[in-house]
């Protein structure tokens, strides 16, 4: 193996292990800050001995052994470590007496309970949804703060300081890094899941900018939620966030044009769906419906969202779709998880079922509410009920009050778009 593919090797694994090696550490010396340094010196260090002595059998068992030999050495070397700190040393000295047997057993620890408990811990609900959002992508993730800025449209430096106010929180708290259990994990998997959803949608649909997705977010909360699942096989709502995800992404290529137009779920081209992720997020969906039982009224709101995407994804046509079926759904959702949001979604799949008069008395009965006052959907979504009963020129305020409100360039000029279709129609 020649130089550059032995660093090419280093990188892939890194990357590959780092999750899992901070994941780790940090439930070992109870810092993220401090852990991540380790996982970077155990880089260093391999970028150093790997292209003179060849790839490891195991990098990563090679990788963390590393690490918790730098570890001991920084505890050892400073002798004003709190008393805590020396247990730790002297805990992790004997476990390395044999260098060897380390390298070996490095990885015998149970590592994926420890990654779940790094998430967890990132994901902690005293930590607001950005700033877990932010930290989830930083140590889980491995993106940088620039590509976290980048994907939230965010200052690098802003970014910086939420991640460092996050992991500063985390410390004072004396938050252990070790998984949640019983009904301390069900209490806190919301949490989890609510942060990785949202990862997801701000890729899936952008809430500010020039680019209506932004597919690079929508891969990693993929990836976060395929690491959940791994972890927690037999939870139906982490089945259900990933088939949810796994569906939603599906159509990423279809939902915007040749030059970026937002393309609606009713007049997308099905071809360009991706079939293969619709069977994976089918093939999670069946797993979860497995652990719950075949009824509605089990299921928590992440399985019955993955079941209301699992109604567009078996219609190979638009108008194949089971509307009545989505509605439903929707009428159980409100019940599991009620909001604002959920009712105008309802409305939109009543409307859709039932007529646009069924619609629109739905959205009358929620049209005050607080968060939805200067939420663009809600306009759009009466503008289009207007529009589909005939009532054009009621319509077409509608449209431009929703452009008024949206912040992303795309979604503003297709609510511009339909409000001039509004004057054109005979």
């Amino acid at each position: 193996m020649t130089a550059g593919e032995t660093h090419r090797a280093i990188e892939a694994t890194f990357r590959i292990e780092r999750a899992r090696l901070i994941a780790g550490l940090a439930r070992i010396v109870r810092n993220v800050d401090l852990a991540e340094e380790l996982a970077q010196d155990a880089l260093v260090t391999a970028l150093a001995e790997w292209p003179r002595t060849g790839v490891p059998t195991k990098p990563g068992a090679w990788l963390m052994a590393v690490a918790k030999r730098r570890a001991i050495d920084a505890l050892r070397r400073d002798k004003m470590r709190e008393r805590k700190h020396e247990e730790i040393a002297r805990t992790l000295d004997e476990r390395s007496n044999d260098a060897a047997l380390a390298i070996e057993a490095a990885l015998d620890d149970d590592l994926g309970d420890e990654l779940l408990g790094l998430i967890f811990a990132a994901c902690h609900p005293m930590l607001s949804p950005d700033a877990r959002a932010a930290l989830t992508l930083r140590v889980v993730g491995g993106l940088t703060t620039d590509e976290i800025a980048r994907a939230f449209l965010s200052s690098e430096a802003a970014i910086a300081q939420r991640i460092v106010r996050a992991k500063k929180t985390i410390a004072k708290a004396g938050l252990g890094f070790e998984t949640p259990r019983g009904e301390e994990r069900a209490a806190r998997l919301p949490s989890v899941l609510e942060v990785v959803y949202l990862i997801f949608n701000e890729g899936y649909a952008a809430t500010a900018g020039d680019d209506l997705v932004r597919p690079g977010l929508c891969l990693e909360a993929q990836r976060l939620g395929r690491i959940l699942a791994g972890l927690m096989p037999r939870d139906p709502e982490v089945l259900g966030l990933l088939a949810l995800m796994e569906i939603q992404a599906s159509r990423l290529r279809a939902r915007t044009g040749p030059d970026g137009a937002f393309i609606p779920l009713t007049e997308q081209n099905r071809a360009r769906w991706d079939y293969l992720l619709i069977g994976r997020g089918l093939e999670a969906l069946a797993r979860a419906e497995a652990l719950r039982g075949p009824e509605m009224g089990d299921w928590g709101p992440y399985v019955l969202q993955a079941e209301l995407a699992a109604c567009h994804a078996r219609a190979r046509q638009a108008a194949d779709t089971d509307w009545a079926r989505i509605a439903g759904l929707y009428d159980r959702l409100r019940v599991v998880a009620a909001s604002p949001v959920v009712d105008l979604n309802r409305a939109i799949a009543h409307s859709m079922a039932f007529g646009p008069d069924a619609g629109l008395r739905l959205l009358d009965e929620i049209a005050a509410a607080d968060a939805l006052r200067n939420y663009a959907p809600l306009p759009a979504a009466k503008g289009d009920f207007l529009f589909r009963a005939g009532r054009l020129a009621e319509a077409r305020p509608e449209f431009e009050a929703a452009a008024r409100l949206a912040r992303n360039a795309r979604e503003r000029a297709f609510l511009l778009a339909r409000a001039e279709a509004c004057l054109n129609q005979p």
